[in-house]
């Protein structure tokens, strides 16, 4: 096959330095949901974690024109890559309790609520993965980066 018809490149995909301090900050999120005891803990850090995979895909694809009526990041993410909007549906259904628990209501999360919470937040920033780096697998290649930036 001439270099013309291969669509793949040599060497590995580069992720834009942006992205990758997002997905690292997203795998500290859920590193410290997986750490927490408490299920208010948990569910903060998950739902952290998963709105910095979805900016990092916004950041990938690029932010969505003001005339698409996106405003928040689960918005811009169905706007800007319509495959994951079933889960920037279910991420944005626990915006209203993650507020509750930023306003010191932690006891209206059910351990159950937290638990499925960091399960979908590991699911969604793998798939999330995939879509950056397809060469990467299921590996998250960012976890030991700095999420400090």
């Amino acid at each position: 096959m001439s270099p013309r018809t291969s669509t793949r490149t040599a060497g590995p995909r580069v992720v834009p330095p942006d992205v990758a301090r997002l997905l690292a900050r997203a795998d500290a999120e859920l590193a410290a949901a997986e750490a927490a005891a408490d299920a208010a803990e948990r569910f903060v850090h998950a739902h952290l974690a998963a709105l910095r995979a979805a900016a990092a895909v916004v950041a990938l694809r690029g932010r969505p024109s003001r005339r698409s009526g996106a405003r928040s990041v689960w918005d811009m993410l169905a706007v800007v890559e319509p495959g994951l909007s079933a889960w920037s549906v279910y991420f944005a259904s626990g915006a209203r309790l993650r507020a509750a628990v930023d306003a010191g209501h932690g006891e209206e999360v059910p351990p159950a609520r937290a638990d499925e919470l960091v399960a979908c937040a590991e699911d969604f920033r793998d798939e999330v993965g995939m879509l950056v780096d397809p060469d990467a697998g299921f590996a998250r290649p960012f976890a030991t980066a700095s999420a400090a930036s």
